[in-house]
C-alpha cells in the first residue's frame, strides 16, 4: 500500500456513507481553502447519464490539437486514482503525481479538521485546489453523480454547461423517473450561462428547458440548434455558423458520433477560437479507455483463443448496453465472428435491462464477479438473467477462468469477445492485463 493509499483509506472514515449528495460540506471546505473554485481557468461543466467521459475526451483532444492546455477532472478511475486529475501542459499534459496529489489531499484533510465529508467531496476539493495552482486555458469538469447536489456543482459562472443524453440510472439517489433524473442533471445550468444539450427523450428535454428558463440560460439543443450525423463514415456537423465535414471519431461505435457531435457543439458554443484542422485532428486522436476499447496484447489477451477479437467496455446501464450491442452488430456485419461475452455487474444496476440488448447476438455468456466490490452481483444472478433473454450462460470464478473456458470451445473462426458490464471490472481487467490508462 502506497502513502497515497494510506491517505485515501484514512479519508474514507470521515463519513459513514460513500455517497451523500449535498453541497454544504463542499462550501465549508472550499471556504477554508480560500475558494480555489474562484481561481480556475474557464470551466466547461459536463453532466449526463451516458457519454460524459467520451464527450470530454473528444473536447480535450480537439482543444489540445488547437494548442490549448487543458485540465481534466473525471471519475471514476479505472486502475490508478491519479487518472481523475489531468493537468494541462505541452503534449497533452500529465496525470498528477502521487506525491503532489497526496500532499494536496492531506492539505484538504488538515483544514477539514476531522468534520464529516465524503471521499468524493474532499477529492473534488483537492482537484479544484490543484487546478487553481497550475495554469491552463480550460478545465473540463465532469459531474460525479447527478448534478444539482454533486460536489462539482460549486462553479458559479462556468464558461459553458453541457448535458449529454439523460436516462435512468442511480435510482437510489436520482429518482426512478426520467423527469427526476433530468431535474438533477439540469441543476448544473447557471444563470445566463449558455448550455449545450445533447439528444434527449422528450420528457427529459422538457425538464431541462424549464430549468433553463428559470435562470435565463440560453440553450443550444441537438436537433434544434445544431445537428450531427454519420454520413458515409464521416461526421457531418451543422449549426448557425455553418457546416463541418469531419472524419469519423476514433472511438468505435455509432454512439461515438453522438458524443463527438456534442463535443463539437460545445466547443463551437464556447467562444474559444478553434480552427477546423483541430476538430479534424482531435476526432481522430481521442482516447478514452474501457469504452469499446480493443485489447490486442497483454497477459489476459494471451489466455484467449489465438486470433480472438477482444473488446473491453465499462457500460453498465440499459442505454450503455444498447450502444455496445449496436457497435458489436455493426462489427458482425462487416466481419462475422461468434460473439462470446464475459460480464460482471454491480447489484445497483439494471442488469436485466443491460443484458436484454444482447439476446440473439451473443453465442454464449460467462458471468463473473466484480473483484473487490461488495455490491457485485453473483455470477449466478447474471447467468440466470442472461439465460432468460436467450443467451446460453455459465458462471466462472474470474475473467481468467472465463477466458480459459472460451479457449476450450470449438469455433470455425476465432471468436469476438466482449468483457463488460462494469467500469470496476474494466479497471481490474486493464490492471491484470498490464495495460493501465496513462
Amino acid at each position: 500500500m502506497t502513502a497515497l493509499d494510506d491517505t485515501l483509506t484514512r479519508l474514507l472514515a470521515l463519513h459513514p456513507r460513500l455517497i451523500d449528495l449535498s453541497l454544504d460540506r463542499m462550501w465549508r471546505l472550499l471556504a477554508r481553502l480560500d475558494h480555489p473554485e474562484r481561481r480556475l481557468p474557464p470551466v466547461i461543466h459536463v453532466a449526463g447519464t451516458n457519454g460524459k467521459g467520451s464527450s470530454i475526451a473528444f473536447m480535450r483532444a480537439i482543444l489540445e490539437a488547437a494548442g490549448q492546455h487543458v485540465h481534466v477532472y473525471t471519475s471514476p478511475h479505472l486502475v490508478n486514482f491519479n487518472e481523475r486529475f489531468r493537468l494541462g501542459g505541452e503534449g497533452g499534459g500529465r496525470l498528477v503525481g502521487d506525491d503532489e496529489l497526496r500532499e494536496t489531499m492531506e492539505e484538504c484533510e488538515r483544514v477539514n479538521t476531522g468534520e464529516p465529508i465524503t471521499v468524493f467531496e474532499i477529492t473534488t476539493a483537492a482537484g479544484l485546489l490543484l487546478f487553481s495552482r497550475h495554469p491552463a486555458d480550460v478545465l473540463l469538469l465532469e459531474v460525479g453523480l447527478g448534478g444539482r447536489l454533486d460536489a462539482t456543482n460549486v462553479i458559479e459562472a462556468p464558461l459553458l454547461s453541457v448535458i449529454t443524453p439523460v436516462s435512468q440510472d442511480h435510482a437510489d439517489y436520482l429518482g426512478d423517473s426520467i423527469e427526476s433524473v433530468a431535474t438533477e442533471k439540469a441543476g448544473i445550468i447557471k444563470r445566463g450561462v449558455r448550455a449545450v444539450i445533447g439528444p434527449q427523450l422528450p420528457e427529459a428535454l422538457a425538464v431541462i428547458e424549464r430549468a433553463a428558463q428559470r435562470v435565463r440560460a440560453p440553450l443550444l439543443v441537438a436537433g434544434e440548434h445544431w445537428n450531427a450525423s454519420e454520413e458515409h463514415r464521416r461526421l457531418v456537423y451543422q449549426d448557425d455558423n455553418g457546416l463541418l465535414d469531419l472524419p469519423a471519431p476514433k472511438l468505435p461505435g455509432r454512439h461515438q458520433f453522438v458524443n463527438a457531435g456534442i463535443a463539437v457543439a460545445a466547443l463551437r458554443a464556447s467562444g474559444l477560437r478553434i480552427p477546423v484542422p483541430a476538430y479534424e485532428a482531435g476526432l481522430t486522436k481521442a482516447e478514452w479507455p474501457a469504452r469499446m476499447q480493443r485489447l490486442t496484447q497483454g497477459r489476459l489477451v494471451s489466455l484467449a483463443p489465438e486470433g480472438s477479437d477482444i473488446w473491453l467496455d465499462g457500460g453498465h446501464n440499459p442505454d450503455g448496453g444498447r450502444a455496445v450491442a449496436v457497435a458489436l452488430a455493426d462489427l458482425e456485419e462487416r466481419l462475422p465472428r461468434p460473439l462470446v461475452m464475459i460480464v460482471g455487474m454491480l447489484g445497483t444496476k439494471d442488469f436485466e435491462g443491460y443484458l436484454r440488448h444482447f439476446g440473439g447476438l451473443a453465442l454464449r455468456l460467462y458471468a463473473v464477479p466484480v473483484p473487490d466490490a461488495a455490491r457485485s452481483l453473483s455470477p449466478e444472478q447474471i447467468a440466470t438473467a442472461a439465460s432468460a433473454v436467450g443467451i446460453p450462460s455459465e458462471t466462472a470464478s474470474d475473467v481468467e477462468a472465463a477466458l480459459s473456458a472460451i479457449k476450450a470451445l470449438s469455433f470455425d473462426t476465432p471468436p469476438r469477445i466482449l468483457i463488460g458490464g462494469s467500469l470496476y471490472l474494466a479497471g481490474d481487467v486493464l490492471a491484470r492485463n498490464g495495460t493501465p490508462p496513462v
